[in-house]
């Protein structure tokens, strides 16, 4: 087998997800074709160098239906001989990309890839494409079907997370994100998103909060309680599944889950011999993936038996692993992840997360490996694990190592 080798990685700013968020009057297609143009430009290649583009993105309606990634393509500068390919694996769309791409190469099915995703969450609505799982009956009540927040609150409870474990989680990784900023850890990657006349409209993280203490977050509400204890009663949902709870604990909120936010990422993936053609240096060798499915009440556990199935099939321990990015869907679940490996948070989320900067569904996989490669090679460190929970019980995990 091959190996699979990242050349570069781009991604956009995150902007608000809203109507006056900075990226509001961007395209998903637009968005993604300046990744896409940014690769090509920064890296020299031509003509169908690029075997094909894969790309996550969770919405699949609307302008981001229609195979988005062949219209990106298509939008881009690259050549049209190069297809696109649209996935869905919900929040780990953008890593699924990456680590399928990365086992193409490995499998012999061409020597590069652009790997990555888009959400635009301010223009096409979280959920506005349906889900079975969470409508159809004949699916949900067998499954035990609860909203992401209540699995969340049902993580906090089951491992006993307290509000302020949660919100002291929160306001780290303001000030992580704050602090990675101002430093230009960042700058590498970033691409500032230009408008039609190719002016600048955004070129930082719109989402983050640098100023959010403890304070702040204790006055406010839990987002999910009234859902869980209400109409249409989410919580006794709950305990049919897992009857030894005797009450579910909401914890989180708007300022300790992840920000709505619009945004892009693209990764360059090769072989040596793609590198050797275009006279291009690999950052990082992709030495494994893995993908699994988990309780799918509960939902977003997934982190920990990923990385416990990643670690045995690359015959590695923890203690291996210099660097942890783990997505902040919801605190609890960052919470869970390092109580389960007794990981500590100087190795976590060093640059701040999804919670401090927003995450942008079918982008984040791939932004988060990123952003731990840049901060290995800041760091000088050797070896990072990047892994993500995932909508109905799934979990991925990608383990890379420099060169």
């Amino acid at each position: 087998m091959s190996d699979a080798y990242i050349y570069d990685v781009v991604r956009s700013p995150r902007g608000k997800g809203r109507k006056d968020g900075a990226l509001h009057e961007v395209t998903a297609v637009r968005l993604s074709a300046q990744m896409l143009n940014a690769l090509k430009a920064r890296n020299g290649f031509e003509g169908h160098a690029v075997e094909d583009v894969i790309w996550g993105n969770v919405t699949q309606v609307m302008e981001q239906g229609g195979c988005l990634a062949r219209t990106a393509v298509l939008a881009s500068d690259l050549d049209e001989s190069i297809p696109g390919l649209a996935i869905n694996r919900f929040c780990a769309s953008g890593m699924e990309a990456v680590n399928l791409a990365a086992n193409q190469i490995r499998g012999g099915a061409g020597d590069a890839y652009i790997a990555g995703g888009v959400e635009m969450m301010g223009r096409v609505a979280m959920g506005s494409d349906g889900a079975a799982i969470a409508v159809d009956p004949s699916v949900a009540v067998d499954s035990y079907f609860v909203p992401q927040g209540i699995s969340a609150d049902i993580i906090a409870t089951e491992y006993g997370f307290t509000r302020d474990q949660a919100d002291a989680l929160a306001v780290e990784s303001q000030k992580r994100a704050a602090a990675a900023w101002q430093d230009t850890r960042f700058t590498r990657s970033i691409i500032e998103v230009t408008d039609q006349n190719g002016l600048t409209i955004l070129d930082h993280d719109e989402h983050m909060r640098p100023g959010t203490d403890m304070q702040a977050l204790g006055s406010l509400d839990p987002s999910f309680k009234q859902m869980g204890e209400v109409m249409p009663g989410f919580d006794a949902v709950a305990k049919l599944k897992y009857p030894h709870l005797d009450r579910v604990n909401h914890i989180h909120h708007a300022g300790n889950s992840s920000g709505i936010v619009d945004g892009a990422a693209g990764v360059l993936i090769g072989s040596k011999a793609f590198g050797e053609t275009w006279g291009l240096k690999p950052r990082a060798r992709i030495r494994q993936t893995c993908k699994i499915g988990t309780d799918p009440t509960i939902m977003l556990t997934g982190p920990v038996p990923a990385t416990q199935k990643i670690l045995a099939d690359s015959g590695m321990e923890i203690g291996d692993i210099d660097l942890f990015e783990v997505n902040e869907a919801f605190a609890a679940v960052v919470l869970r992840f390092m109580q389960a490996f007794k990981v500590g948070p100087d190795r976590v989320n060093v640059n701040g997360g999804s919670i401090a900067m927003g995450h942008p569904l079918g982008a984040t996989g791939a932004i988060i490996i990123g952003t731990l490669l840049d901060e290995l090679e800041r760091s000088d460190k050797e070896t990072g694990l990047a892994t993500l929970c995932i909508a109905s019980g799934m979990g991925a995990a990608t383990i890379i190592e420099r060169v």
